[in-house]
């Protein structure tokens, strides 16, 4: 079988040519190679089953091997420090998905467990995290009022011994679910956190289902402006929904698009309500918060471990409201009865999972996206790899099995996280301390926090949203160093802000792909002229001192030659060398016409001058080039419409006498090219029209001789 051979001559000004041959490829038989592989992962044997389950739960890989003495100091401290911070942020969290505190603790308590044994990353913190607890109460207070619920919670909580079976004595509301054709009667508590269960169930469900089908790829869709966007403006609608709580007034709870313009006019026109106590209560701990993280940015070097500061605000305001009476004296809201121990397992309601089946698509893939993010900047970082696949399983598993246990969505989460690798973290055994720790809470102490104020976990809300909000600082360094990832950027914020998180998430999407699509209709074009004493071309608009090569005129394209973009080429070609070829043609026909009505009539001279004249000076100063080179190195391939488009320019340029060459085309162009009969039939003339670099077309364009009818 012969092998292709490919053509061009060499930078010097002589005619002589080298060959370039193509490696022939070796068919491969696709059905076959998707039968071996069929085969081979439906084959079973010990050791394949072994590497599975090693697989599946990496800590039966990398535990065996935990060095005690050298990782076990730096686990124990990262467990606790992240253990004392996820105790305040997981009650204050629950605000955000309209969920009782105990549900956060539970959510926080598995997921660090369930990580520990499927994750993969050594650093990253699972549990909960703001931007998925306020997509998680979007979808509870849509569905609790769809069912007719009250959405204000900031009526006194009920007394009694705090077991979670009993509803809250402040909303009797009942809603009857059919379960296994039995009715049973759930209250507002209790129907809230089926709804949360089922997303959380539906979002891991999807996971998985990624996981399997190798979906990771959808993730690269979200871009760091389209992410930061987002998260700036999701922190944005959760400032705005704990602002009620800093305040201590009771406005219902806004619930479809424009909720943060909603709900700023309900706060000004409430804004008489104002509780003084909870203001005042804000305010001290607004400022002691923000002073600690700010004294604890600027000396961390110094700190071995960061400053428990919500810790100790929860502990010191639990105090003073409880033997201030502030409750009782002021009518401050408070966090109200959390029980101890936990509630036993129950499937989520199949029904429910209908009903949020599309709510939990953003979720899933928010939560998977921060996920393996983090997952692998800490990778980077540490030097070790993570299985993006995997991620995805541990994530998945994360949301499907404490689903089970009344929690609710969890993802990586970057404050955390950060603060676990500044304390010494070395493997996930830091996850179950602070498991531990959290567990501690859930058996013994969440009781003494019934005294604790709303507000003051709404300042612990605030006040780590600093990060995001910070990112508004950030925006004239992003528009300096790219302006269209700066608008992508803000119309995802102000989508998620003011519309939704979820249709902020997808008009983010969106729109970062129609800037994709606009910048490849409408690239970069330049006429390119040469870096004098040298074989280099570059832009003529662009640099100085370059030598524009004469009767030669090289074009340059710097995007993929498709349907999109067709027209802009064919416009940009002409535009930048003056010459419309079919206007040319056009006109040319025009004057021979005019031309045969003269000789009719037997007048053998126009304007003094004879026809031969004439037709030698139809255009005698447009057409200043012999010969157009097209720089294809910026094209990445070529559509139809492309290997078209670029014959059309051949025929057109070629009835004016014009030499059309293409230079440094990549091997997928080449075979487009081929397919599409670029170079007729035998590629017999393909060395004369196929280049491998600027020069050599610009060399083989000034060897032609000048057609007879061109003037230069």
């Amino acid at each position: 079988m012969e092998r292709p051979l490919e053509a061009t001559r060499m930078e010097n000004s002589t005619s002589s040519c080298f060959l370039m041959e193509r490696k022939t490829h070796v068919k491969i038989n696709k059905k076959e190679v998707m039968l071996a592989k069929l085969r081979k992962s439906c084959s079973c044997t010990p050791k394949k089953l072994k590497n599975f389950v090693m697989d599946f739960l990496p800590v039966l890989r990398w535990l065996p091997k935990y060095q005690c003495k050298e990782y076990i100091w730096g686990d124990v401290m990262s467990g606790l420090v992240i253990g004392i911070i996820l105790v305040p942020q997981a009650i204050a969290y629950s605000l955000l998905a309209g969920l009782k505190p105990i549900y956060s603790l539970y959510t926080s308590f598995f997921a660090n467990i369930i990580y520990f044994l499927m994750g993969t990353s050594r650093h990253v913190s699972v549990g909960i995290f703001s931007l998925i607890s306020l997509m998680v109460g979007q979808v509870v207070d849509r569905e609790l009022l769809l069912a007719g619920f009250d959405l204000n919670d900031d009526a006194p909580p009920a007394l009694g011994d705090g077991s979670l079976q009993n509803d809250s004595q402040s909303n009797t509301t009942a809603f009857n679910l059919t379960i296994a054709g039995m009715n049973a009667e759930c209250g507002k508590e209790c129907y809230a956190i089926g709804i949360a269960t089922a997303l959380t169930f539906v979002a891991g469900v999807y996971q998985v289902l990624m996981g399997i089908f190798r979906l990771g790829f959808v993730s690269m869709y979200l871009s760091e402006s389209v992410l930061d966007g987002f998260a700036t403006g999701a922190s944005l609608t959760i400032l705005t929904a704990q602002v009620k709580y800093l305040i201590g007034i009771k406005i219902p709870r806004s619930q479809g698009h424009g909720m943060l313009v909603i709900t700023w006019i309900n706060i000004f026109r409430n804004i008489s309500q104002a509780n003084l106590c909870d203001v005042i209560t804000s305010a001290i701990c607004i400022v002691v918060l923000v002073t600690a993280k700010e004294l604890g940015d600027r000396y961390k070097h110094k700190l071995k471990f960061p400053l428990p500061t919500e810790l100790v605000v929860i502990v010191v305001a639990t105090l003073v409201s409880h033997y201030g009476k502030l409750n009782e004296v002021y009518a401050s809201s408070v966090s109200g009865a959390i029980p101890t121990g936990f509630i036993p397992p129950k499937v989520p309601h199949f029904n429910l999972m209908l009903q949020v089946a599309v709510d939990a698509l953003p979720v899933a893939i928010v939560s998977f996206v921060f996920t393996v993010s983090l997952s692998e900047m800490c990778a980077k970082k540490y030097a070790y790899t993570i299985r993006a696949n995997q991620e995805m399983f541990a994530v998945g598993f994360c949301n499907i099995i404490p689903s089970f246990f009344h929690s609710f969505a969890t993802s990586a989460a970057l404050a955390k996280t950060l603060v676990k690798t500044s304390t010494g973290c070395q493997t996930q055994v830091s996850g179950v301390i602070s498991a531990m720790v959290v567990l501690l809470v859930l058996l013994f102490l969440a009781p003494l926090f019934y005294s604790l104020q709303k507000c003051v976990l709404a300042c612990i809300i605030i006040v780590s949203l600093r990060g995001a909000l910070r990112k508004f600082r950030d925006v004239p360094a992003r528009y300096h160093v790219n302006k269209v990832d700066t608008l992508v950027w803000v119309v995802t914020m102000s989508a998620s802000a003011l519309i939704s998180t979820e249709i902020g998430l997808l008009v983010g999407i969106v729109f970062s792909m129609l800037c994709i699509i606009v910048r490849t209709q409408r690239p970069r074009t330049a006429l390119l002229g040469q870096i004098q004493a040298t074989s280099f071309y570059e832009d003529d608009l662009e640099y100085e001192n370059l030598s524009l090569v004469p009767r030669v005129k090289i074009f340059r394209f710097e995007a993929p030659l498709y349907y999109a973009n067709r027209n802009y080429f064919l416009k940009s070609l002409y535009r930048l060398t003056n010459l419309d070829p079919n206007l040319e043609a056009a006109r040319r026909k025009k004057y021979e016409k005019k031309e045969k009505q003269h000789l009719k009539k037997g007048d053998h001279t126009t304007n003094g001058l004879r026809i031969g004249e004439t037709t030698l000076q139809l255009v005698p100063k447009q057409i200043d080039f012999q010969a157009l080179v097209v720089d294809c190195s910026s094209i990445s391939f070529l559509d139809t419409t492309g290997v078209n488009t670029l014959k059309e320019i051949l025929k057109d340029y070629k009835d004016l006498n014009i030499s059309v060459l293409l230079a440094c085309c990549n091997p997928s162009v080449i075979d487009s090219l081929k397919r599409g009969g670029y170079f007729g039939k035998d590629f017999g003339s393909m060395q004369e029209m196929l280049f491998y670099s600027i020069h050599n077309a610009v060399q083989f364009a000034k060897d032609q001789k000048l057609p007879a009818d061109c003037s230069v």
